[in-house]
């Protein structure tokens, strides 16, 4: 459910009591936690954990007047969610992360499509503050950026999100270098001599 609200502090008082006090538990957690690159604003109408245009000039690679999104949290109509952008084109990271969740016992609501990978959770207790913590602190900024970057590269993008020259590169087939042929030496054959040759031959044998 987007907000108008213009501030952090906006969006949570607009919030009915139970929802505010879940969502102010997972913002301590996440505020704690984050990597000083990052800052909290709104975006998308929920909270967000963006790098801002003075660290990342380029901002998101569909809309780069908005910076990229790291993270984020917001109240739905039937469900809160965290937002782990983090998570979406991390496939080892995802695999962690739900062995982590699963050692907590608790059963995972991450939601993986191709917009997004959302957190889904009804009550405070129904989240494992610690495995999100953990998770945040194993992808910093800069392992952000280097996941973000290699995400485009995939799909033949640069940094700007603009497509590279000539699409991604695909690497030349090995060239296979004939084998050299080795010819066969001719052993000169003699011709055999003819009548006359041989006549004559016998001749000056005859004479000596």
């Amino acid at each position: 459910m987007k907000s108008t609200a213009a501030t952090v502090p906006a969006y949570l008082a607009s919030l009915p009591a139970d929802r505010r006090e879940a969502l102010e538990a997972v913002r301590k957690v996440i505020l704690k936690n984050l990597d000083p690159s990052f800052q909290e604003c709104m975006q998308y109408g929920v909270v967000g954990y963006v790098l801002p245009h003075s660290i990342w000039p380029h901002g998101h690679h569909a809309k780069p007047e908005l910076p990229l999104m790291y993270m984020g949290m917001s109240s739905q109509k039937n469900d809160m969610v965290v937002y782990m952008l983090m998570l979406l084109h991390n496939k080892p990271m995802r695999e962690w992360f739900e062995t982590a969740w699963q050692a907590t016992g608790r059963k995972s609501h991450l939601e993986v499509t191709g917009m997004g990978c959302c957190l889904r959770f009804k009550e405070l207790e129904d989240l494992s503050l610690e495995v999100i913590a953990d998770l945040m602190r194993r992808t910093p900024a800069k392992k952000y950026l280097q996941d973000h970057v290699a995400m485009l590269a995939a799909r033949g993008l640069g940094p700007d999100g603009k497509k590279l020259k000539g699409g991604t590169p695909t690497p030349a087939p090995a060239k296979r270098t004939p084998a050299k042929k080795t010819a066969a030496k001719k052993t000169p054959t003699k011709k055999p001599a003819t009548k006359a040759a041989s006549s004559k031959a016998g001749k000056e044998t005859a004479k000596r």
